[in-house]
Order: structure tokens, then sequence, then C-alpha cells
């Protein structure tokens, strides 16, 4: 396979992502235990000790939950950048020094035949961070857990041939649900998380005629539904004068269940 990956899993409750090419099988986050993660790799027929290494996007647990253990189990080296490898570490347990790599935010990294890019994006976090990968002319993007999108990130992901993109919440559901009000102001601020029509907003700047897939992730299980997200983006994206379920289509993610493994042509 050329460049390809699969969404092991994304929600509030965990997140990993698996991005690969004939030299390189990278994991993105390890936000499960090592249990889950193993049997996610499973599910998509990928065998962990085949794995090159881990990018860490930041430091809350639904990111790095199983890393510490997953890394030491497969001897998998990490990158991080270092505000959040001091975030961390802590959390980790005994790493070995020729496991822990630092990698700096709007920096561009070769690892073998993948070029990885690295951006920052406002969080509540210390120095959050996602990837974009590129591979023989393809390119996918992740881009989850910010309170907005800047120009700077729309300019850095624009054009991507497939994009992980965060759609949270349902802003009705969020502000009428049960979450103190302390909650809800963090996940509506600019630290926070996207909702499904800034989502849609967004895209409508990101996409063009390269983008074929857009994967809907990191959903709020308690302010937010497959089917509300989707239908929230696809109308977005249509008023906007996209041709969704045609040249373009829209996934789900799920917090348990890996997607299956697409291949970028």
């Amino acid at each position: 396979m050329s460049l390809h990956f699969s969404v092991l899993a994304s929600g509030s409750t965990g997140n990993a992502f698996y991005i690969g090419t004939e030299k390189e099988k990278i994991l993105v986050d390890a936000g499960l235990s090592g249990k889950e993660l193993t049997r996610l790799f499973s599910e998509v027929d990928i065998d962990p000790s085949t794995l090159t290494k881990i990018l860490v996007t930041h430091e809350h647990s639904d990111h790095i939950k199983g890393l510490g253990i997953f890394a030491r189990k497969y001897q998998l080296p990490i990158y991080a950048n270092e505000k959040t490898w001091k975030a961390m570490e802590p959390s980790l347990g005994k790493l070995s020094v020729d496991q822990k790599f630092v990698f700096n935010m709007e920096e561009t990294k070769t690892f073998g035949d993948l070029d990885v890019e690295s951006f920052g994006v406002s969080h509540d976090a210390i120095q959050p961070m996602f990837y974009v990968f590129h591979h023989n002319g393809k390119k996918v993007a992740i881009v989850t857990d910010l309170g907005y999108v800047s120009e700077r990130i729309k300019k850095t992901v624009h054009d991507a041939d497939a994009l992980i993109f965060e759609a949270n919440h349902d802003v009705e559901m969020l502000r009428m649900g049960r979450y103190p009000w302390s909650v809800k102001r963090r996940i509506l601020g600019d630290t926070g998380h996207v909702s499904n029509d800034d989502c849609a907003l967004a895209l409508r700047d990101i996409i063009d005629n390269k983008t074929k897939r857009i994967y809907l992730a990191h959903l709020s299980k308690d302010n937010n539904m497959k089917e509300l997200a989707k239908l929230s983006v696809e109308s977005g994206l249509r008023e906007y004068g996209f041709d969704v379920g045609n040249r373009l289509s829209i996934h789900d993610t799920d917090p348990h269940a890996p997607t299956p493994i697409y291949e970028v042509v």
C-alpha cells in the first residue's frame, strides 16, 4: 500500500490514529488502554509490532492514556514537543532514553518516505499541535481539539486529499445539556472544541478539488450524535456549493471501532 490510514478511535473517551506507507507505520496518540489499542489494530489487520513510531498531539488523557505501556511493549520511539513532554512524562512510567524524541511545533520531519508537518492549535493544553502527512504528492491532515480554526491552520491543511476534522458538539445540545456552565464555557471558548456548524464553516475554506474524504472526529458522547454531526456538516457544505455525496464524501468515526483502512489514490 502507498499512503493509507485508519481512524482507530475518536471521541471524548479516547483517540488514536494510524497512518502508513510502504516504509512507515505511525500511531498518532494513544488515548486508550494498551489492550484496547491492540484490539483496534487487530480489527484493521495491522500488527502493532510493525509500527515504527508514535506521534503525540498533546498531554490530555484521552490522547495519551495507553502511551507509556504501548510504547514499552513494542519498543516504539515517541515524538512530542518539549512542553508536551514535560507535561505528560510523569504519567507515562519509565521509558528508555532512546524512546524519547522532540518534534517541535511548526516543524517538518522526514521519516522514511513520509514527510510530517506539525502545526499549533488553540486548545487548553500546554502546547497542542497536530499533523499533516505528505507522501508522493498525497496529503492527509488531522485537525481536532481546537477552539477555533485560524487562517494559518486553514492554509496549512488546505487541499488535503483526506481530512480528519473535529465536529465535537451541537451548540444547542451543549447549551441545554447537563454540563455545568463552567464546562460549557470552556468547550465553547477559543481554547475548547469546534462545533458541527463551525466545522462546516472552516471546511468551506479548506476543501478544494483534491479533497475526496472528510472524517468527522472527536464527537462528544453527551453533546452530539453521529447522524446529527453528519447532517449538519453535509448541509452546511451543500449550502456552500460543494458536491457532497459524489465527488466529496463525509464519514463517521467511533470511540470504540476503527474506520476501514483507506488508501489515498
